[in-house]
């Protein structure tokens, strides 16, 4: 797969060393890494979207620090092709694309859960009364490679699921999207929150479809997004791909425990207002349901496969062995996610819970009122 010199111009800069992930494994860095020494850093991947708030969390909340961990985060629209390419050492990335890159001997692995279901949105222009209107005008949405196009927003909309039908624009992230559409360069685009939220809230635009990742008729679960590691990482590297994991649950526990905080730091980080984060947040653990999570049992992998088959979305489906490595997550030290939403979220916040209930409860905690 060919990266772009952006992506690579992101990749490398500000990194304290110029060598690549493979070129790490003489004996002196092995027995530095080995020993949790932050010496050496981590190269983290994420891009905008709020599935991925986990990344910036851990970075800004202190966790990978207060692990030992020298993480360098970079949040753009190229992860999935850097991960791809040996080029970071950790990813929050769509789990369509890291299945698609494993029979093309990507180095990437699932190491742990990061978004059960996944809300995600088509946003036209406020202009746009009628779905029709978007024949033919340029759009950041490929029905040619996305397959929420043939189970979502084609059958919600009318609109053919053809990218003929459509000018269809490639822009890095989703923000750079929202700006598109902000500016008039574009008609629509599709993304997950906080992009589809803020263009309502400013007036921008509109969501016109949105999808769950669930199969209406069974309620069948599905993934749409992981925490993923880089192979050779792991090997080269255990102990650091282990605390990588447990920071990862940890930081999914400070956006429960702490929302209001954590909502400060994607708003900082997302550049939105304090507000929409928190909107966000609320969707994420408590509106939607708890839908993220660092929990792997198998089933929304298993049924993502089939549903990549059904749809001949890929030219080859790996096995579940190769897409997922249920066993750092088991030996990292991380909690029950069942049992910690079980003993320290239902209690404070049930699920149910109205946006207004749950604001006031959420800045009570974080001692903001």
């Amino acid at each position: 797969m060919k990266i772009s010199k952006r992506v690579k111009a992101l990749v490398l800069i500000g990194a304290i060393s110029t060598t690549v992930l493979t070129g790490c494994s003489n004996d002196k860095k092995q027995e530095t890494a080995t020993k949790g020494n932050s010496d050496y850093t981590i190269k983290l991947g994420y891009y905008n979207c709020d599935h991925m708030t986990a990344a910036p969390v851990a970075v800004d909340a202190g966790i990978y620090k207060d692990l030992g961990l020298n993480v360098q985060a970079v949040g753009n629209g190229k992860v999935p092709e850097a991960m791809a390419a040996g080029q970071m050492d950790a990813g929050y990335i769509g789990t369509k694309g890291l299945v698609g890159a494993i029979p093309k001997g990507s180095p990437i692995v699932v190491a742990a859960n990061n978004h059960t279901g996944g809300s995600e949105y088509l946003v036209v222009s406020k202009n746009v009364k009628d779905p029709k209107e978007l024949i033919g005008q340029k759009i950041a949405s490929d029905p040619a490679n996305d397959l929420l196009w043939t189970t979502d927003y084609g059958p919600e909309t009318g609109l053919p699921v053809d990218a003929s039908k459509y000018q269809v624009i490639n822009i890095d992230s989703s923000k750079d999207a929202y700006l598109a559409l902000k500016t008039g360069q574009i008609k629509a685009f599709s993304a997950c929150d906080p992009w589809g939220s803020l263009a309502e809230k400013e007036g921008v635009g509109k969501i016109i479809s949105t999808t769950q990742f669930k199969e209406k008729n069974t309620g069948k679960d599905y993934n749409c997004c992981s925490f993923s590691l880089n192979t050779n990482f792991i090997k080269e590297h255990p102990d650091l791909a282990k605390k990588m994991v447990l920071a990862h649950t940890k930081a999914i526990e400070y956006i429960y425990t702490n929302p209001v905080k954590a909502a400060k730091i994607f708003a900082k980080n997302y550049n939105v207002d304090e507000e929409v984060a928190l909107m966000t947040i609320y969707k994420k653990t408590v509106g939607e349901g708890r839908t993220l999570t660092w929990k792997i049992d198998g089933n929304e992998y298993k049924n993502n496969l089939d549903m990549y088959k059904d749809n001949k979305a890929l030219d080859k489906i790996p096995e579940y062995t190769e897409v997922v490595n249920e066993e750092l997550l088991k030996s990292c030290g991380a909690d029950d996610f069942d049992t910690f939403i079980k003993e320290k979220v239902n209690p404070v916040f049930p699920e149910g819970m109205s946006y207004e209930q749950w604001k006031e409860k959420a800045m009570e905690i974080d001692g903001q009122k």
